[in-house]
Formats: structure tokens, sequence, C-alpha cells
């Protein structure tokens, strides 16, 4: 295990020399500091210290990217280059220790005085390292066998309005969701446990709902509950999901933490939920913060069995190909060594007329295609709404045209009509 390495990728900016500045990440993120101190030995720095594995230098920017008051301070000016920067830390320096693992390969270095930009890229752990961690509960089999659904995507809504529900009115809105052939509803991530619609009685009306519907028809509608909170009361949280029946919670991951998503994980066997609010603070500047790569693994050390990506052509301002590569790397395995996949959530702005970017793009049933205006904002109501997502994603998977699909699909027409062009 010793001699096993962790290994990430950066995009960095600076004035100075590319290779010195690598120098000083490898030091400052394992056994060194701006100078070398007692103690550090030429053998501690064999065994223990991060290697710069290669250096592939860019084209160079016309500006700093980001302010610096040290290099300021110095009157170093530019050129400002830019360079990939590859390291590796040993293993044993870090250990089955997912807080440590961030700290290592991110922490100060975006605080260094050496750069006026630096992004963690990608990241990439050992198969024995990996195995130390979470997995999956549910994935993506274990999602379709807890719906029902053994083919096509997932479609999904979120509860609208996002708060001011009383739990009653919400368990209505679910029942009307669950009639209306959603396979998949969550919460929206501004409401846990609100004064006006706590968990404690939330739960159990929403649930009664969904187990009257399966009774009737039996079919499961997965609830993804929003339980973010401290530590002890997501576990209270979600073992009542669970007495209820409920098959999934939720969980913002940026505000839970790591320490936080992984006692949850370890505490309850129902899908885990990872909803990434927040994540564009870490993500929308390019020479700062981190690629969902980096961030997406992270997050399934901790074992999540949904991540959400964001959508194709949706509000939010991440372009079409970031979503994409999103999705993709929710597909890829963490290693070799096991099936860890987890299931992209598609959100944001989506509707019938989206879904064919999503399926040409990325190839695959295996996601949850989550609409909210899209399905409850149908001119016909939410039934009507899901059946033109279903209708839509049948046409695409068939190659044909919406437009030509609607001619024959009353549901998808009127989405077309009245959401916009497809």
């Amino acid at each position: 295990m010793a001699a096993e390495r962790i290994r990430a990728r950066y995009l960095i900016e600076t004035p100075v020399e590319p290779a010195a500045v690598a120098e000083v990440m490898a030091g400052e993120q394992s056994c060194g500091t701006f100078t070398r101190v007692e103690g550090e030995t030429d053998a501690l720095r064999e065994r223990a210290r991060a290697t710069v594995e290669s250096i592939t230098e860019l084209e160079p920017a016309e500006a700093p990217s980001l302010p610096n008051a040290l290099l300021e301070r110095k009157g170093t000016r530019g050129p400002w280059r830019r360079a990939h920067v590859d390291i590796s830390f040993p293993v044993a320096n870090i250990g089955a220790n997912l807080p440590t693992l961030a700290a290592t390969v991110s922490g100060n270095l975006y605080d260094l005085g050496e750069v006026t930009g630096l992004r963690l890229e990608s990241l990439h752990v050992p198969a024995a390292y990996r195995a130390q961690f979470e997995m999956p509960r549910a994935g993506i089999a274990g999602t379709r066998r807890a719906t029902g659904v053994t083919s096509g995507a997932l479609v999904g809504t979120i509860i609208k309005p996002n708060v001011g529900l009383s739990a009653t009115e919400t368990a209505a809105l679910v029942g009307r969701l669950c009639a209306a052939g959603v396979d998949f509803i969550k919460d929206d991530e501004v409401c846990a446990d609100p004064a006006h619609a706590p968990l404690a009685e939330r739960v159990p009306a929403v649930m009664a709902v969904v187990r009257a519907h399966q009774e009737r028809t039996g079919k499961h509608v997965m609830v993804a509950f929003n339980i973010t909170d401290e530590t002890d009361a997501m576990k209270r949280h979600a073992d009542l999901v669970e007495r209820e029946g409920g098959s999934c919670v939720m969980a913002s991951l940026n505000w839970c933490g790591h320490s936080g998503i992984q006692t949850l994980r370890r505490h309850t066997g129902l899908a885990l939920h990872g909803h990434r609010n927040g994540y564009g603070a870490l993500s929308r500047h390019p020479l700062l913060g981190i690629s969902f790569q980096a961030y997406q693994t992270l997050w399934r050390l901790a074992g999540v069995d949904h991540m959400h990506v964001h959508g194709l052509q949706g509000k939010f301002s991440q372009p079409d190909s970031e979503v994409i590569e999103s999705a993709r790397d929710c597909f890829t395995p963490l290693t070799d060594a096991a099936d860890d996949r987890v299931m992209p959530a598609f959100s944001s702005g989506q509707w019938a007329g989206t879904v064919p970017a999503t399926w040409a793009a990325i190839g695959s049933d295996d996601l949850l295609f989550m609409a909210g205006g899209g399905i409850l904002a149908h001119p016909d109501g939410a039934e009507a709404g899901v059946t033109s997502i279903r209708q839509a994603w049948s046409a695409a998977r068939a190659g044909t045209a919406l437009q030509d699909a609607a001619k024959h699909a009353p549901e998808l027409a009127r989405a077309l009509a009245f959401f916009g062009k497809p």
C-alpha cells in the first residue's frame, strides 16, 4: 500500500517558472514548506514527499486571471504562463481519510502566492485505496430495482412550490404526481425541515400516499426526502424515512461535508441522492476551483448513489459540453476493480424539448431526467407532462424528430407549442 500513489492534475497560471511552482505545490501538500526545515531528511522526503510527474506548458495569458497581493507587493509582472501539472501523492500520507484526501489534493494550493490561477482538473485513486471507502448502496441497478423501471430513462420531478406547502399539501401533490406516472420525486434543496412542513410530519404523510399508490398499482415511486442537517439529525431523518417504507434520501453535499455524507452513508441503506448546489462557486471560474471529474470522485468515495449534473439546454450557466462530460464521469468506474458507477441526475429547465439533445449526447437510458415546470406546468396537467417526456424519449431513441412524433402524440404536441420549439 505504501508504494501506491494518488494522482492529480492541475491547471496553473503563474508569472514564475512553472517547474518551480510545481515543486512548491508538491512540497506544500506533503512534507515540506517554502523552505527546508529541521527533520526534513532526504529519507523522509523520499518516503513522504509528493512527486511532480509531468509539466505541460500551454499558451500564456495576456493578464492574470486572479488578483495576488504577494506578487503585487513584489512588483512581479507577466508573462502569465499556464501549464498542466501532474502530481502524485503517497497513499500512506493520507490513509482512508476522505477529508484529508480533499485537503491534500486541494487545500492551501488555492492560496499559493506563486499563482494567479489554480484548478484541480482530475483525480485518480488506486483500486486498493478506493476499496477502503464506501460504495453506492443502490447506484444505477439498485435505483432501477427499487422503482421497477427496467428500461428507459427514469422520469422524475421536483416538488413545486419549493417551500410553503404544509405536510398535508405536499402529500396531496405527491399523490397527484404518483398518479401522473413519475418514477422519482425529490424535494428542492431549500426545503429540508421547515416549520410549516417538518420532516416528522411530512415523511409519514407523503409515504402514506406513496404506499397507497403502490398497493393500487404495484409501482413504487422513489421519493428523495431532503434531510440536509447536522449529522445526528440526518441519521434520525433517514431512520424515519426507512420506517415509513421510503427508498431514498437527499443531502446537499457541499454543506453537509465529506464527513457528514460518509456518516450518513454508513448509517443507512437507503439510496443517497447527492445534490451539488453550490458547486458553481467551486467551478465556474476556469482558473479556480475544481472540475466535476475530481469533485465527483471525492463524493463517490463517500458512497453517493446519484449525482446532479444539471441539464442540456437548461437554465443554468454550464455549457452543454460540461453537462455531457459530467454525466460520462458518473458512468465511469473510479477503478477497474469494481462497478461503482452512479446515476446522473439531469435537471434545470428540462422538458420534452430537451430530450433529443440528451439522448443524442448520452446515448443511455441510465439517468434521472427530472423536470419541474416541464411536468407541473404542462397546460394539460402533470400526467400529460410526464407522458410528453416519455413520448419525446421514445421518439429520440427511434431517431424520429419531435415534430413528426407529435403528429400522433397530443401531449408532446401541446408541450412543444406551450414551452417552445424543440
